[in-house]
């Protein structure tokens, strides 16, 4: 057991993989935080009886919501995850073991992607790995909405540690959809915070270019099906993501005038 980390996990309505998670956690700590921002499935109660602190608040965002989780956590090292992100055998079993390094030191960690119950192991969802273990004294999570990261001070050491998490992004086509829907409108709400226009190149040609470039030239058709949905539904999220951002232009114009 590492008696200095500590599991933060943000999440709403995951009363279908939730225990998993923690479970998972409790593998290599004994500390579990979960920041619940108004769960109406079930989802607090498989919490508690998991054994995990629950912090019930309300939705501020990717990264104000986990900068809450990590204010609960006992330890200063803090490992963040979402939940639909479970750490398999080889990852649990390093943390479990590992000796960290000083703070300033950051561990990144790759992950195995999976829509419904496949594996996706080509397109835009391939390779991914992102800094998830750090030491809250050295970093915190940026404050934006959706597509939050940690900020990276000088002096910073990364390290890639061995295993991976296993992230179930979404169970069914529906499940898919809705997030893909609501990633966009909270990334173009992002952009257009951060004055950013969305020209008529963004909207007519971001949106093929994300369906060839993953598809394509990434071999997402070797996963079959689910590679072209994938293919297909991120040219959606790019689609949508320019077009709402063209009409919050719109709307921020009238305004002025």
């Amino acid at each position: 057991m590492n008696s200095q980390v500590s599991v933060v996990i943000i999440c709403r309505n995951e009363a279908h993989i939730i225990g998993r998670t923690i479970e998972a956690a409790f593998r290599f700590t004994d500390d579990v935080v979960v920041v619940d921002s108004g769960s109406n499935d079930g989802t607090q109660s498989i919490v508690t009886a998991a054994g995990a602190r629950l912090l019930e608040t309300g939705w501020d965002g990717y990264g104000k919501n986990k900068n809450k989780g990590v204010t609960m956590a006992r330890y200063d090292w803090i490992l963040s995850v979402d939940a639909d992100e479970v750490a398999d055998d080889a990852l649990a079993n390093q943390l479990r073991e590992l000796v960290l390094a000083g703070p300033e030191t950051m561990y990144n960690i790759l992950f195995r992607v999976f829509l419904g119950d496949k594996r996706i192991r080509y397109g835009e969802w391939s390779n991914d790995a992102h800094i998830r273990l750090y030491n809250r004294n050295h970093t915190h999570w940026n404050e934006a909405e959706v597509h939050e990261n940690l900020l990276l001070p000088d002096h910073t050491q990364v390290i890639t540690l061995k295993g991976h998490l296993l992230h179930y992004t979404s169970g069914d086509l529906h499940e898919f959809a809705m997030k893909t829907v609501n990633y966009a409108v909270l990334n173009a709400a992002k952009y257009q915070h951060q004055g950013k226009k969305a020209g008529w190149t963004k909207i007519y040609l971001a949106a093929p270019f994300s369906f060839v470039k993953n598809y394509f030239f990434r071999l997402g058709f070797l996963d079959g099906r689910a590679g072209f949905t994938i293919a297909k539904m991120n040219a959606f999220y790019t689609l949508l993501k320019y077009l709402r951002l063209a009409e919050l232009n719109k709307q921020q114009k009238s305004s002025n005038h």
